[in-house]
């Protein structure tokens, strides 16, 4: 039984990501700021955590920790010349200085597994330029920069890599998906005319928390129903 925490765990992907890892028999520290709706099992345990706090307590994680996975995210679109500097340091907290604290907390404990794996978070948006996507690609094209130095910073105690999830279904992007007009003019976007779900994403995530994926570091994995690589 591996041991592994899961920073936003609660709801949407993270949610999926805790699921499949404790229902493979690994214990699971799920985190949660605001979703509180969740309550603990054998194989999970919850904790409050607000990550964009000047200062966060961790010390509610075991000693050794196998895999981190680290989901808070926000998808706020607009026109540039609308967004204030201000909403950019906001996502900035939020998705990497949010992360940076939390992998300082627990980089010991991560590296006395041996053979630990990182996992954050990209967007689609970053490799391709979208409309009104300024905001959130921002942060997330430093994430996809952080990643792959700690990945040669690290190598080989700790695998670090990225995921890059096109649109999915979730709480987060609900104001995208309202409808089921919108749902459909989103699938079509898609080379694989679908929406990607939250399990298509864990999966890829749990893959990579495992030893399967034992060769793999610094890589950023594009899980976006073909968004990214095929235009038809």
């Amino acid at each position: 039984m591996k041991n592994y925490i899961i920073i936003g765990g609660s709801s949407g992907i993270g949610a999926a990501i805790t699921a499949q890892l404790a229902k493979e028999n690994n214990h699971v520290t799920a985190t949660y700021n605001s979703n509180d709706g969740n309550s603990d099992t054998d194989n999970i345990k919850y904790h409050h955590l607000d990550v964009t706090a000047e200062t966060i307590d961790l010390d509610f994680l075991p000693k050794e920790i196998d895999g981190l996975v680290y989901c808070p995210g926000s998808i706020n679109l607009k026109p540039f010349a609308r967004i204030k500097p201000a909403a950019f340091l906001e996502d900035f907290d939020l998705q990497v200085n949010g992360a940076i604290k939390v992998l300082q907390a627990t980089i010991s404990k991560l590296k006395k597994s041996g053979n630990a794996s990182v996992v954050l978070f990209s967007t689609v948006a970053v490799q391709n330029g979208f409309n009104f996507h300024s905001q959130v690609a921002a942060s997330k094209g430093a994430i996809e920069g952080l990643m792959r130095s700690l990945a040669a910073e690290y190598a080989p105690k700790i695998r670090f890599n990225a995921i890059a999830p096109s649109l999915t279904d979730t709480q987060l992007a609900g104001k995208m998906l309202s409808s089921d007009e919108k749902k459909k003019a989103n699938a079509e976007r898609h080379p694989l005319k679908k929406i990607g779900q939250p399990q298509d994403i864990a999966e890829m995530a749990v893959f990579l928390l495992s030893d399967k994926s034992k060769w793999i570091t610094g890589q950023v994995m594009h899980v976006d129903g073909g968004m990214s690589s095929i235009k038809n």
